[in-house]
């Protein structure tokens, strides 16, 4: 096992072993779960629930930074708030079994959102509301804020320094992310200094569950301070029309628990941009771990690189013109 395959020596012996060692008493059935960062399954136990079990990446988070996200975690689930928090095992929430750093979640059921059902946006926008009110009470200080070269240019440096961009697409990828991360900064300097809060951080429908009541959040490994916006925009799809209506009823729920300031919607294409950028760096940094060829094949293709400058060209086009959110 190494720093780039670090889960080369996680069998499923070695799971049951490791969840047998932190109390957990495994049935010995085990269940995979869609995960590439870490790894997660799903464990029977002798009479008791099944449990969701986590397996952290090494080199990616200190143990300080990971138990910040199960406080923020339980700290929101103690004022009864949709998300899964943490089980304590032992002492802590977090266990370290041989070269491994675990940690179990209570299994919980529900079904793929569909934000197109009557309120469902209202519903989801006052659950992040609250949210949010809890996240800005106090900043986190072991996680990382949404800055600096969080903003791109890290990910810019990942994907050159990679070996995966073909050569005859690294001029053109240059020009392309250079102009980009330029245009993040101005949209960055005409909004100001935002409110940073903790938030999620990696706000999607896939790391959403939907019950009768309505959402509950899962998976808080991305969790950072940063604005608002960053929870917020991943929610608007479609024409700007219909992405309008979409924020009226987001906020409809949203300012019943939590304040908004206008200006932040003028980040909202600037987020997509460097989401856009960090998720090839994402992949290029993982490229070793064998799940990430299997995951995406299309990666190591010069097609990929070719579609995503044009991506990136799109995007900086739109960064050039007026935000549809605008004061």
């Amino acid at each position: 096992m190494t720093s780039l395959t670090p889960f080369a020596g996680l069998t499923p012996d070695a799971v049951l072993d490791a969840a047998e060692a932190v109390g957990l008493e495994p049935d010995g059935h085990l269940f995979a779960l869609n995960s590439y960062e870490n790894r997660v399954y799903r464990l029977g136990r002798h009479d008791a629930p099944a449990v969701v079990l986590k397996f952290y990446r090494a080199g990616r988070w200190s143990d300080a930074q990971i138990l910040e996200e199960h406080a923020f975690a339980l700290e929101l689930a103690a004022a009864e708030i949709p998300v899964i928090a943490p089980l304590r095992l032992g002492e802590s929430t977090l266990c370290h079994q041989g070269d491994f750093r675990l940690a179990a979640f209570p299994l919980q059921p529900g079904g793929a959102p569909d934000l197109d059902t009557s309120e469902a946006r209202e519903l989801l926008g006052r659950t992040l509301g609250r949210i949010h009110s809890i996240g800005a009470l106090r900043p986190f200080v072991e996680r990382p804020t949404l800055a600096g070269e969080r903003l791109g240019s890290r990910a810019r440096r990942v994907v050159l320094e990679s070996g995966q961009l073909p050569e005859h697409m690294r001029g053109r990828y240059v020009e392309v992310s250079g102009r980009l991360l330029e245009q993040i900064m101005e949209v960055c300097a005409a909004v100001g200094a935002w409110r940073a809060i903790r938030l999620h951080g990696d706000c999607h429908l896939g790391n959403i569950l939907w019950q009768a009541q309505g959402p509950v959040f899962v998976d808080l490994d991305d969790c950072l301070n940063g604005p608002a916006m960053q929870d917020l925009w991943m929610f608007l799809a479609g024409s700007p029309d219909e992405r309008s209506g979409q924020w009226q009823e987001l906020m409809a729920g949203y300012r019943r628990f939590a304040p908004f300031e206008h200006r932040e919607t003028r980040l909202i294409e600037m987020l997509r941009a460097v989401r856009m950028l960090n998720h090839a760096a994402w992949i290029a940094e993982r490229w070793a771990d064998p799940a990430f060829p299997r995951a995406f094949p299309w990666f190591g293709e010069p097609r990929f690189w070719e579609q995503h400058v044009l991506d990136l060209l799109d995007q900086s086009r739109v960064l050039d013109e007026p935000s549809e959110f605008a004061l």
